[in-house]
């Protein structure tokens, strides 16, 4: 077995230890990594089948899930998620695709209903809110639908923010071609007339003459 694959493995089961949850047998385990090498490669196919017979560990159900989901098959992809949920209630990542299957089945009540739940925890999940300004849009909704998008564009910024620090850092040690990529992201996220505009010019100018 690969090197990386024990690591993995042994960070499997000190996550379940620290959840107080029994964890998954080493083949369970296995098949779940493979399966997501296949799924980062775009192996849609091969994530379903090397999965198809797992049904009690909630990671690799909702990997499932969202392999069936990409691929089209909305049913299996739907019962997927219910089965996560039924594992693991409090999943994020299966209430969320669970929701955007509703929505795209046509069930738009169901689909806003889940999502306001989610939100409930997540208030700024920025994937959740774009969802949801998705689904009031298409219920005509259309006040509703900006003021998601507001709430998205707002922890959007504070992203930004983020990537901005994280390119000073980079800078700093003199990781100079990283930085700009962080500074070109967030340029990207942030508004074309912030204040901050100024200074994010300053900064990326800074290190292009340092390097």
């Amino acid at each position: 077995m690969k090197i990386k694959h024990l690591f993995l493995i042994l960070a499997f089961v000190l996550l379940c230890a620290a959840c107080n949850s029994k964890p998954p047998d080493v083949e369970t385990l296995r098949l779940y990594i493979n399966a997501s090498e296949a799924y980062a490669q775009g192996k849609l196919s091969e994530v379903i089948k090397i999965l198809q017979t797992q049904n009690k560990f909630t990671p690799a159900v909702i990997l499932r899930a969202k392999a069936e989901y990409f691929s089209g098959d909305l049913e299996k992809a739907e019962n997927s998620c219910r089965r996560a949920l039924r594992l693991r209630p409090s999943s994020f990542e299966a209430a969320f695709y669970l929701a955007r299957i509703l929505r795209e089945s046509g069930d738009l009540a169901g689909a806003m209903e889940l999502t306001e739940i989610l939100l409930t925890d997540n208030s700024q999940d920025i994937r959740a809110l774009r969802l949801a300004s998705e689904i009031a849009y298409e219920k005509e909704r259309y006040d509703e639908a900006l003021s998601f998008l507001d709430r998205a564009a707002e922890f959007s910024a504070e992203s930004a923010m983020a990537l901005l620090d994280r390119a000073r850092l980079r800078w700093i040690a003199g990781k100079g071609g990283q930085a700009l990529e962080d500074i070109n992201r967030a340029k990207a996220m942030l508004p074309w007339d912030t204040p901050l505009l100024r200074s994010i010019i300053n900064l990326e100018k800074t290190i292009k003459e340092s390097i």
